[in-house]
């Protein structure tokens, strides 16, 4: 049999109100001036204006960088890194969705290290070249249900030279303590919460097709598909269903947890569409998804069900499975092709297709691609045609 090698690390402190414990989650950590890293939308929000103010009040000497954007680039990690150094912080606090969470990752690994980021993107032994000695610790607060980094040893990161969306990896990039409270989520708008609530099932869905020997994370990812399908159309009906919110926040930090088995086109597919054409990742995963899924049936059948079985769907078939997924996603109001979000003319596929082949990603697919096939991919994804 090969070898592998599994890690399931993470501390991580569930329920209401447990934002308000950030403060102990300093001193476990001996953070003594944390970095508080967030976005510009969401620092003027109570919800974070009641945390540092709650921070300060428990006598917390914190700084505040909040110049993050969605599909986060180079420039942001440098900017939050020099801030980091100027201000003498000795940790990092990432409160907010995914693009946040990987950039405070980011800043915290690379305020210990002289090569530039991309030196330790995802490929071979890259992450051997940093320095592991002078990483700061991390707490991550998610305040959406869906990239699951708060779990993850790595930031998704745009290069601007490139247009490329690279993997920055490093053991160190997991966070040592995790905040799971769903109070922070409940007023995430409907439209975000389904997208990035597919976001999470995506990562669940390829982790379990995956191939590879890794049982607990097949265990977790169905376990995972299961939360979401019984909870992300209530979460995104009644944003203020607590149950519903805490569920779909475990069930992505399960899936990215899951996925340290492998991911797959879904996300190889995602990946140059998120970087060129600025398309919010859950919400490209989830157009990807039936598109890959229908390309792959050969090899992730009998996956697909057991998946069924689990999630006690009633035709417990990969076509059934398939019909099930495209029924969810429409009463999510989520679109069925890409051409329903891009004008076709703003894609170039060619480019497109050369990218998503390179993704890291696309070693995980369950059937081996080339560029033809990513590029057939993105047709029938503008065009609606499935592979049946």
């Amino acid at each position: 049999m090969s070898k592998f090698n599994w890690n399931y690390p993470t501390t991580m402190w569930v329920g209401n109100d447990r934002a308000q414990d950030l403060n102990l989650a300093c001193k476990s950590l001996s953070i003594k001036k944390p970095l508080l890293v967030t976005d510009n939308s969401l620092v003027e929000l109570d919800i974070i204006q009641n945390i540092l103010k709650d921070l300060k009040n428990k006598n917390i000497d914190f700084q505040v960088f909040s110049n993050v954007i969605g599909n986060p680039t180079g420039a942001n990690v440098n900017e939050g890194v020099e801030f980091f150094k100027k201000k003498n912080c000795d940790g990092v606090i990432a409160f907010g969705g995914g693009s946040v969470l990987d950039v405070g990752k980011a800043i915290a690994f690379m305020s210990g290290q002289i090569l530039p980021i991309w030196d330790f993107e995802d490929v071979g032994d890259n992450w051997k070249k940093a320095n592991s000695t002078n990483i700061p610790p991390i707490i991550a607060v998610p305040t959406t249900a869906g990239t699951g980094s708060e779990t993850g040893r790595a930031s998704v990161i745009l290069n601007e030279k490139t247009g490329v969306k690279n993997i920055i990896f490093h053991p160190k990039f997991l966070p040592s303590i995790v905040i799971l409270d769903p109070l922070l989520t409940i007023k995430l708008p409907p439209k975000i919460t389904a997208a990035t609530g597919m976001d999470a099932f995506a990562h669940n869905l390829e982790a379990y097709c995956a191939p590879g020997f890794h049982p607990m994370a097949d265990g977790i990812a169905l376990e995972g598909m299961r939360l979401i399908k019984d909870w992300l159309l209530e979460a995104v009906n009644n944003g203020s269903n607590i149950e519903a919110r805490m569920n779909m926040l475990t069930a992505a930090s399960m899936g990215s947890t899951a996925f340290q088995k492998g991911l797959g086109a879904i996300h190889s597919l995602s990946h140059p569409i998120n970087a060129l054409n600025n398309i919010h990742h859950g919400l490209s995963n989830a157009i990807f998804m039936p598109y890959v899924l229908t390309f792959n049936k050969e090899m992730i059948e009998e996956k697909i069900v057991k998946i069924c079985k689990y999630l006690e769907i009633n035709d417990k078939t990969f076509n059934g499975f398939l019909d099930w997924l495209i029924d969810f996603r429409k009463k999510l109001n989520l679109p069925h092709k890409l051409s329903d979000v891009i004008d076709e003319k703003d894609l170039d596929l060619d480019r497109l297709s050369e990218m998503a082949l390179k993704d890291p990603s696309t070693s995980g697919n369950p059937k081996k691609l080339n560029k033809k096939d990513m590029k057939i991919l993105y047709q029938h994804s503008i065009s609606g045609e499935l592979f049946r």
